[in-house]
C-alpha cells in the first residue's frame, strides 16, 4: 500500500510539473480590445480610427433608375440616335449605381488635415450602336461596353483630394462652381446654364476664411475638362456639318491651367457666390505637319453669379436656387461636363413640301478659325434655376429651368456659313445661314420620401433647340448610316424632346 501511495505521489508531481512547463511556454494573455469610441469633433457619424487619433466617417447611397426617351442616364434627346427619334433611338435605358465616400480627419498643431475619396460603382444597361452597316436591313450592333455586359460595371472616382490650412490638392468639384453645380432642384443631368463638375476636376486651390461664412477661393485646374471644341473650319466635312459639327477638331496640348477665382458669403438666410475663370485656347496646326503654321493661342473667360435662399415664406426648408453666367472663348462653364454632347442633330416632322424630316442643328465651341487665320472666340451666356417645395416630411416638389444661348461673331460666322451653305446645299444661301442658336429646359421632379433616406422620385424634363438658320430653310443632308437617315432634303427648324427619370435612392 505505502508504494502504491509513493507511485501516485510521484506521477501526480510529474504531471503538475510537465503542465507548469507546458504553461511557460504558452504566449502572454493579449490586452483588451480597444473598442470603436465616437468622434465629436467634426459632427455625427465619425468614430475613431483604433490606436489614432484619426476620425473616419463612411457613407454613400444605392441608386437604381431608369430613363425613357432619353438613350442615356439621365440627359435629353437631343444627338445621336437619341436626336434621331426612330426605330434605332433607345427608349428605355436603366442604371444602377453604388457610392463609398471616406472621410478622414486628423487634428494637428497646424489645423485640420482631411482627406475624401468618393468612389462610384456603376452598371448601366446595354444600348445599341447605330452602325447601319448591314447592306440587308441596317441593322445596329449591342455595345460591348463592360460597363454593360453582364456581371460586368465600371468604377469611377468623383472625388479623391486633400486639405490642409486652406489648401485642397486632388480631384474636387471645381471651386467655379455654385455648391448646387448642375442640380438647383432636378435629377435632369442635362440643365444649360452654369458651370458643373459634379465629378470633381483636378486642381490646386487655396480658400481663405473669414469668419461669418465669407471665403474666398483661389485655383488653378484643369485645362482639358473645360474644353468644348475648337474648330478648324477648313477641315469641314459633310458627315461632320450634317451633325451640328462645324469644323475640324483642332484642339493642341495643354499650356496652362484653367485660373480661378471665386467669393462666397454663406450664411443662414441663403448664399451669394461670385465667379471668375480663364481659359487658355490652344489650338494644334492648320494641317498635318509643323510647316502648315497654326493659329496663336488666346485667352477666354466666363463670370457666374450665384444665389440660394433658404427656408423661404412658403414653406419649412423651401430653397430657391438660380445661377447666371456670361463665356467668351470658355463655353464649358455654360455647356457643362454632365452634358452629353457639345453638337446637337435633332429629328422632327417637316411642314415643307418636298422635305422627308426636319431637323435642328447646333455646334457649340470654344473658337473657330480657318487655315491661316487667327482663332475667334465664341461668346454664351444662359442661366437656370429652381425651386423645391415641401409638403410634408415626407413629400417635395420642384420645378426647375435653365437656358443657354451661342452666338459666334461676323467672321465666324462667315467662316461657317461658306462651309455650310456650299456642302449642304442651304437653299436660302449665305444670307439665311446663322449658326446662333438657344437651348432651354423646364422640369419638374417630384420626391417621396416614406421613411428617413429613402427616397422615390419621378423627373419629367421638356428641352427645346431654337436654331436661327432662316425659316423655310432646308438642306441636302448626306446618308446617316449611323443613325438611319437617307440622303435627302430636310427642313431647317426648331425641335424638340421629352424625357422622363424614375428613381430610387437609399442614403447611408
Amino acid at each position: 500500500m505505502k508504494m502504491a501511495k509513493s507511485l501516485l505521489l510521484s506521477s501526480t508531481a510529474g504531471l503538475i510539473a510537465l503542465s507548469s512547463a507546458q504553461a511557460a511556454d504558452l504566449p502572454v494573455k493579449a490586452k483588451a480590445v480597444e473598442y470603436v469610441k465616437v468622434c465629436t469633433l467634426y459632427g455625427s457619424g465619425f468614430y475613431y480610427i483604433p490606436g489614432t487619433d484619426t476620425c473616419i466617417k463612411l457613407g454613400g447611397y444605392l441608386r437604381a433608375e431608369a430613363a425613357f426617351a432619353s438613350n442615356s442616364v439621365y440627359d435629353a434627346g437631343n444627338t445621336g440616335l437619341a436626336g434621331a427619334h426612330n426605330r434605332l433611338s433607345n427608349y428605355y435605358y436603366a442604371k444602377s449605381r453604388e457610392t463609398l465616400n471616406i472621410d478622414t480627419r486628423t487634428a494637428t498643431e497646424y489645423g485640420v488635415v482631411r482627406t475624401y475619396f468618393n468612389g462610384v460603382f456603376t452598371w448601366i444597361s446595354g444600348t445599341y450602336t447605330g452602325a447601319g452597316t448591314t447592306a440587308v436591313n441596317g441593322s445596329t450592333a449591342y455595345t460591348t461596353s463592360t460597363g454593360s455586359q453582364v456581371g460586368g460595371g465600371s468604377l469611377g472616382v468623383f472625388a479623391a483630394f486633400i486639405q490642409f490650412v486652406g489648401f485642397t490638392m486632388g480631384r474636387a468639384v471645381s471651386q467655379f462652381s455654385a455648391p448646387w453645380a448642375n442640380y438647383p432642384a432636378n435629377n435632369f443631368d442635362g440643365l444649360p446654364g452654369a458651370a458643373s463638375w459634379t465629378a470633381g476636376v483636378n486642381q490646386f486651390s487655396y480658400t481663405a476664411d473669414f469668419g461669418q461664412g465669407v471665403t474666398a477661393s483661389f485655383s488653378a485646374q484643369d485645362p482639358v475638362a473645360e474644353s468644348t471644341n475648337i474648330w478648324n473650319v477648313s477641315g469641314a466635312t459633310l458627315a461632320g456639318l450634317a451633325t451640328g459639327a462645324y469644323g475640324a477638331s483642332d484642339i493642341g496640348g495643354s499650356r496652362a491651367p484653367d485660373l480661378i477665382a471665386a467669393v462666397r458669403i454663406d450664411q443662414a438666410w441663403g448664399l451669394f457666390q461670385g465667379s471668375f475663370a480663364a481659359h487658355n485656347n490652344h489650338a494644334a496646326y492648320y494641317g498635318a505637319t509643323e510647316a502648315s503654321g497654326y493659329a496663336g493661342d488666346r485667352w477666354g473667360w466666363a463670370a457666374q453669379l450665384a444665389l440660394s435662399i433658404k427656408n423661404i415664406p412658403t414653406g419649412s426648408g423651401d430653397t430657391i436656387n438660380m445661377s447666371a453666367v456670361y463665356t467668351d472663348g470658355a463655353s464649358r462653364y455654360n455647356f457643362h461636363d454632365q452634358m452629353n454632347t457639345t453638337t446637337f442633330a435633332m429629328y422632327g416632322g417637316a411642314r415643307l413640301a418636298g422635305a422627308y424630316q426636319s431637323v435642328g442643328l447646333g455646334g457649340v465651341s470654344d473658337s473657330v478659325f480657318v487655315t491661316g487665320s487667327g482663332q475667334e472666340l465664341t461668346r454664351t451666356f444662359g442661366f437656370q434655376g429652381g425651386y423645391t417645395h415641401n409638403w410634408n416630411p415626407n413629400w417635395a416638389t420642384s420645378i426647375y429651368g435653365g437656358w443657354a444661348a451661342v452666338r459666334y461673331d461676323n467672321a465666324a460666322k462667315g467662316y461657317i456659313c461658306g462651309a455650310f451653305a456650299a456642302n449642304l446645299a442651304l437653299s436660302s444661301g449665305v444670307a439665311g445661314c446663322n449658326p446662333d442658336f438657344n437651348y432651354g429646359v423646364i422640369g419638374s421632379t417630384t420626391i417621396w420620401t416614406p421613411v428617413k433616406n429613402l427616397s422615390f422620385s419621378a423627373d419629367l424634363t421638356y428641352s427645346m433647340l431654337d436654331q436661327k438658320y432662316a425659316s423655310g430653310s432646308t438642306v441636302a443632308l448626306p446618308l446617316q448610316s449611323g443613325v438611319a437617315k437617307p440622303g435627302v432634303v430636310y427642313e431647317l427648324k426648331d425641335q424638340n424632346s421629352l424625357t422622363m427619370l424614375l428613381r430610387v435612392q437609399r442614403n447611408w
